[in-house]
């Protein structure tokens, strides 16, 4: 009797699983490669449809800028009159001299790379502690470069404490703007360099 139980208990369990691997198989369909049929040949010849043109292409129209008047030459030697009330005899009594033309001398370029200095004076104590802190930060960051990248990167980083080291220059004379403005561009220089 047990074994006619065992049986029966064997027997489902393998109708279960060859009926599950039939619907498995049934609902999986078919894994053929279909055939697609060859298209018919053309026997007439057909006209390739082609865009029309538009009559008139389309122009992108450019934004309008407000531009400065140009520059001119010094007024063709007319001297230039304001008119104020009740001053008409002053007016006319000045000489003008004409115009003078003065020849600027461009700097050298090592000069215009890093800006002109402030005349200093004027300048509060908070700016000077800015640029203080701005140029410490700078050393930290540049102590703290790994030596490979400062072996890499010797022409930016002689840049950078050439910055560092006129900012400094400028702080100690009393150009507290100065000083911040070359701090400045030495972090900029940084920043880019640890990028």
């Amino acid at each position: 009797m047990q074994y006619g139980a065992k049986m029966r208990g064997t027997r489902t369990t393998i109708e279960i699983v060859g009926l599950t691997c039939a619907l498995t198989m049934g609902l999986s369909g078919c894994h053929h490669k279909q055939v697609v049929p060859p298209l018919p040949a053309i026997t007439q010849p057909v006209d390739l449809a082609t865009q029309p043109q538009p009559a008139k292409p389309q122009m992108v129209e450019a934004p309008a800028v407000k531009l400065p008047p140009p520059p001119m030459a010094a007024s063709g030697g007319k001297p230039r009159r304001e008119h104020r009330k009740g001053s008409k005899a002053t007016a006319a009594s000045t000489p003008v001299s004409p115009p003078v033309q003065v020849a600027t001398v461009e700097p050298p370029p090592e000069q215009t790379a890093i800006g002109a200095l402030s005349s200093g004076g004027d300048s509060s104590p908070r700016v000077q502690q800015e640029a203080a802190d701005l140029i410490a930060s700078i050393d930290k960051r540049l102590n703290a470069l790994p030596s490979q990248k400062v072996e890499e990167e010797k022409a930016q980083i002689s840049k950078i404490k050439n910055f560092q080291r006129q900012a400094q220059e400028a702080l100690t004379s009393g150009d507290a703007e100065g000083a911040k403005t070359l701090a400045t561009k030495a972090k900029l220089l940084l920043d880019d360099l640890e990028k």
